[in-house]
């Protein structure tokens, strides 16, 4: 997209016959997001990363605070941002921070601004093996990584120039020193597709040693009407093992309940071999997106700390709690991840789990099979396990109806969002995966298909219209299924 970035307004094109749909979705994404749907077509490079410069201006010079990487992608959108760029060479440095204030000096730049490069990785970084990709007038979402590595606090350097000062530091002034990393923590369904999540936000703590830059707390709630975006999660170090190895202890720190996020993912990104290695670049995410999203099963342990916690056994156990005339008092915990029954046993608890049986005994604090419980938070029927690997335990609600929309007929709403185009009309013959909707969520469309090869029977979304999360939006002939 000519008019800005983000990912928006960006197809990937690897066929002919791809093109018309490729362009009409860029354009159509273009327009909503920056109100042009102009957009440019460019080469595309094998190895990208994702290399860019800070640039500072004060309308007669400009500066440089050298450079970030932020390669580590998913459908175009930065998760990963650190500095400086690994494999950066001194000569790769000169060519390219040379380059980023010769074009911030070119239009008399005044103000805080990113020059972003794509890179040829593919056999190191090289002087001649950049391009200029775009120009953002403006302090980005990655800023304090540059201010970690370099003592510059960005946001008085633009004060004081917006007040007509200098540019407080000449460039032999500034100096890189040590390491920093950026995450960015996302309300998203990781294992779905990175689809935008909602809800509350129950509970939300951040770790000492590492600085988080978020605008929600506590109570607050994630809406369909905004950026995703939770926080910022910003460590440094005096190299960058040190800084990755901060930031993976921040991030198994972190607690946040209510809402689905990608903590684990950040986690698993974070610990990677490559990534620990630097070989970065903008599709190692989607080389090791099975290995990134694994979902973790839970332990016997975990499974026995929700049962007790839901069952109300973990805070004030009720004063009948390990008295039975005739024998062991047992409270089954019926749980999405399987059924625990708990048994009273000497001065504590037996759980019998699908992972196994659990020792319970609380002397002061709780331990579960002799090890210490996770940090937790619970909110009604749910309980969130926090740690390197969050966990959600919920105990259903028998009173709730069944999912009568279950199977293969219907198409339902994956998130809170609005229809941009409806394909298709009810009584239409349509063939599986055939495109039916676009929904646009937080900013990106999601494109909904046919499940399977049929007639729909009902088409209820309507161009313009909101839906929530688990509307139902068409529904095909149940009747042709079973024939």
């Amino acid at each position: 997209a000519v008019a800005g970035g983000g990912g928006k307004g960006m197809r990937r094109v690897e066929a002919p016959g791809d093109f018309p749909d490729a362009l009409r979705a860029a354009r159509n994404e273009a327009g909503r997001a920056f109100g042009n749907e102009d957009v440019l077509i460019e080469k595309w490079i094998d190895t990208p990363r994702h290399i860019e410069v800070q640039v500072f201006g004060d309308g007669t010079r400009a500066v440089h605070l050298f450079e970030r990487d932020c390669s580590l992608q998913r459908r175009h959108q930065k998760v990963i941002e650190e500095a400086p760029a690994p494999g950066m060479t001194e000569e790769v440095r000169a060519a390219m921070c040379g380059a980023a204030v010769k074009a911030a000096e070119a239009i008399g730049y005044r103000g805080a601004g990113t020059i972003e490069f794509i890179v040829d990785g593919s056999d190191g970084l090289r002087p001649d093996g950049f391009w200029f990709m775009e120009m953002n007038t403006r302090l980005q979402v990655e800023h304090p990584v540059t201010e970690a590595v370099t003592g510059v606090d960005l946001v008085e350097w633009q004060l004081r120039v917006a007040s007509g000062e200098p540019i407080p530091l000449a460039q032999d002034e500034i100096a890189l020193c040590g390491h920093a990393v950026e995450a960015r923590l996302y309300a998203e369904d990781v294992p779905a597709g990175f689809l935008p999540a909602t809800g509350p936000l129950d509970h939300l703590s951040f770790p000492k040693g590492i600085r988080a830059d978020s605008g929600v707390e506590t109570g607050d709630a994630v809406t369909p009407h905004y950026d995703p975006m939770i926080a910022k999660l910003i460590a440094a170090g005096e190299d960058r093992a040190a800084a990755f190895a901060a930031l993976s202890r921040g991030l198994a720190e972190t607690q946040v309940a209510g809402v689905t996020t990608n903590i684990a993912f950040l986690k698993a990104l974070v610990d990677d071999t490559e990534v620990r290695e630097g070989a970065v670049e903008t599709g190692l995410i989607g080389r090791k997106i099975d290995a990134l999203t694994m979902a973790p099963e839970p332990s016997a342990e975990d499974c026995a700390q929700a049962a007790l916690i839901l069952s109300g056994l973990w805070s004030d156990p009720p004063a009948h709690a390990g008295f039975s005339l005739w024998q062991p008092l047992a409270f089954p915990v019926t749980t999405d991840a399987g059924q625990v029954t708990l048994r009273a046993e000497g001065p504590g608890w037996r759980a019998e789990t699908p992972a196994g049986p659990v020792t319970c005994t609380r002397v002061g604090d709780w331990r579960l099979n002799g090890r210490a419980p996770r940090p937790w938070h619970r909110a009604g029927r749910t309980v969130t396990l926090f740690g390197a690997a969050p966990l959600r335990i919920a105990q259903p609600d028998p009173l709730e109806a069944a999912d009568w929309s279950a199977g293969s007929d219907v198409v339902t709403a994956p998130m809170p969002g609005r229809v941009v185009s409806v394909e298709v009309a009810a009584g239409a013959e349509v063939a599986q995966g055939q495109r039916l909707m676009t929904l646009e969520a937080m900013k990106m469309e999601h494109v909904l298909t046919a499940p399977r090869a049929g007639r729909l029977a009902e088409v209820l979304a309507t161009p313009g219209g909101q839906v929530a999360a688990g509307d139902l939006l068409a529904r095909l002939d149940p009747e042709e299924a079973a024939q």
